[in-house]
């Protein structure tokens, strides 16, 4: 079992059930954790104000989460928010595909990747609501550069991505990384995990094969065929469609900032803004499509990444922003009133950002075309 060799894994693994009362205590009395609250939850920035609501906002906290002690108390607390959550931010949610799965089964899904919280969080409630066991979710290290950060993801069935190291430093996570995701499929656990490191910014969704190759490193010492390493992880490709990406303007002046500079250095609260803008701004119609598992000969990992590609894009939907930046809709009633939000959208910003969000909307309409 995992759990009874799970300290080979420690540094990377969510907690299990005898470790969630400790981190919640370690979790209120970190303090950077409180001043996130403040900050984004009450924009109070104010020391001499944050010194006084301290005391309160600990006590309102042990009061909350006393009752909460397994994973599963803190999966359902999760879910009674993304029940308040989704109605609020979301317009309306389509899931489909689900029926091609088995419920005993465990699947590696691999999505493509624009919001960061989101993403994870509506393909588990997708699995929720349909009776599925939730996944564990891949993040990468460069997201929880403080503590609480960790604490958090990691009471969230989150396993943490080396992106930091290099060398054979690298090469050793990666190793661990293998064979802890074969490891919690082998025992029932299901994985999410995001078709390549950080979010399709520009809106192009594909494969990374590295993701593909660390994926299958466990398996070398097997000597099994590539095919049956692909064959036995059981793949599953989702394609997550936002009407309205919360964060579309942010990206792309990153975007352009990088274009013009080479360059670009975050604030200290900025990973963590995207975050909380991502979760809580407006998306929209939304929809997750499921694909049936991944089976076939392969022989190298850009094959993989080429046939997950080619079911993302396929069943990617395209709402009519996407088609008004491709400029491949006709001139009805609804649409000329579309594009006239659309218009309003982005008369605001510059010629350069405006030319980088509209691409970004119209690069799905071009990956379906061209399959």
């Amino acid at each position: 079992m995992l759990d009874s060799n799970s300290d080979i894994f420690k540094e990377i693994r969510p907690y299990h059930d005898d470790e969630v009362n400790g981190a919640i205590k370690n979790l209120i009395n970190d303090q950077e954790f409180l001043d996130l609250i403040m900050h984004a939850k009450f924009s109070i920035h104010n020391k001499k104000l944050i010194k006084i609501i301290t005391p309160l906002l600990k006590f309102f906290l042990k009061v909350k989460f006393r009752n909460i002690k397994t994973v599963k108390q803190v999966q359902d607390q999760i879910a009674n928010y993304m029940h308040k959550l989704i109605p609020n931010t979301i317009e309306k949610l389509n899931y489909e595909g689900l029926e091609k799965l088995e419920k005993n089964k465990p699947y590696l899904f691999i999505s493509n990747h624009r919001n960061i919280a989101m993403d994870s969080a509506l393909i588990n409630w997708c699995l929720h609501m349909e009776g599925f066991p939730t996944v564990r979710i891949a993040m990468g290290d460069n997201l929880l550069k403080k503590d609480c950060s960790t604490i958090l993801m990691k009471l969230n069935k989150t396993f943490i991505v080396d992106r930091s190291s290099t060398g054979r430093e690298l090469l050793k996570s990666l190793k661990n990384l293998s064979k802890y995701i074969r490891l919690s499929l082998k025992e029932g656990n299901s994985i999410w995990i995001a078709q390549k490191s950080g979010r399709a910014k520009d809106g192009n969704d594909q494969t990374d094969p590295a993701m593909i190759k660390m994926l299958s490193l466990d398996f070398k010492k097997d000597k099994l065929s590539f095919s049956d390493i692909v064959n036995q992880m059981n793949i599953v490709p989702v394609s997550i469609s936002y009407e309205n990406d919360p964060c579309d303007i942010m990206m792309a002046n990153e975007i352009h900032k990088l274009n013009i500079n080479g360059s670009y250095e975050k604030t200290e609260f900025e990973d963590i803004d995207t975050i909380i803008k991502g979760i809580l701004g407006k998306k929209g119609k939304v929809n997750v499509s499921f694909g049936s598992p991944l089976k076939g000969e392969f022989t190298t990992p850009e094959e993989v990444s080429a046939a997950i590609d080619a079911v993302i894009h396929k069943s990617y939907y395209l709402f009519p922003y996407n088609l008004i930046a491709a400029e491949q809709t006709k001139d009805e009633d609804d649409i000329l009133e579309l594009k006239e939000k659309w218009n309003q959208k982005l008369e605001s910003l510059s010629p350069e950002i405006r030319l980088i969000v509209k691409n970004m909307y119209a690069k799905p309409v071009h990956n379906k075309k061209i399959l």
